[in-house]
């Protein structure tokens, strides 16, 4: 098995979804054709500000108006993924795995869990102690106290065993950005990065291939 670690670097939200919707349909189709191995691709990349929100989210968790979104230079979509409401936007990793998880041996809350677990990793490495909070997907702080907050979100597809979408984790990110929204719905808890717990700024480049590192070392 081999994963290829594949960075797109700064892309428009819009542009990155088609490139995502091509490999997932054309892999799909290989899959049903039974047309050879499917390629596994971890696809990171940066977006202009964005929202997203999630097939099942609720509009009410985007606090902002049209004019409002044009004022702070963000533009919203609503897509297929799982999940609600997300931000993405400068000094944030966004993950795209396009992976065949069935050759994987995963399961699709088993491929979650692998996330979760290079970013929890990876975060111990840098001296940040991350963890799960049940009942809600994604990598947190402080997870089980009132001053909860997320390092990362995560929110996927997947059809025949092929998956799309996939995190947001926040590294450089300003999270002003999250003031207008309710960040994955919930009103109680916060967001971060790893600016914000250390006090300085990363290479995102870098990180992101830790990140894939960590992700390999799990599922091989």
């Amino acid at each position: 098995m081999q994963l290829n670690f594949e960075n797109w670097g700064l892309v428009p939200y819009d542009v990155a979804l088609r490139k995502q919707e091509e490999l997932f349909n054309r892999k799909v189709e290989q899959k049903l054709l039974s047309q050879g191995d499917i390629s596994e691709d971890f696809i990171v990349c940066t977006h202009p500000h964005v929202y997203t929100l999630g097939k099942h989210g609720k509009a009410s968790n985007l606090l902002a108006n049209d004019d409002f979104l044009k004022k702070i230079g963000a533009s919203f979509y609503h897509i297929n993924r799982g999940g609600d409401i997300t931000y993405h936007g400068p000094g944030q990793i966004v993950g795209y795995p396009s992976l065949d998880i069935d050759s994987l041996n995963l399961t699709l809350r088993t491929y979650i869990e692998s996330i979760e677990e290079s970013v929890i990793q990876l975060m111990d490495d840098y001296n940040i102690k991350c963890e799960r909070l049940k009942g809600a997907t994604g990598v947190w702080i402080d997870a089980h106290t009132s001053h909860a907050r997320k390092i990362c979100a995560i929110g996927v597809k997947a059809s025949r065993g092929i998956t799309m979408h996939g995190f947001a984790f926040n590294v450089n990110t300003d999270l002003t950005y999250f003031n207008y929204i309710n960040p994955c719905g919930f009103t109680d808890k916060g967001v971060t990065s790893m600016k914000q717990e250390l006090g300085q700024e990363f290479d995102t480049s870098l990180v992101a291939k830790q990140l894939f590192d960590k992700f390999v070392s799990i599922v091989e």
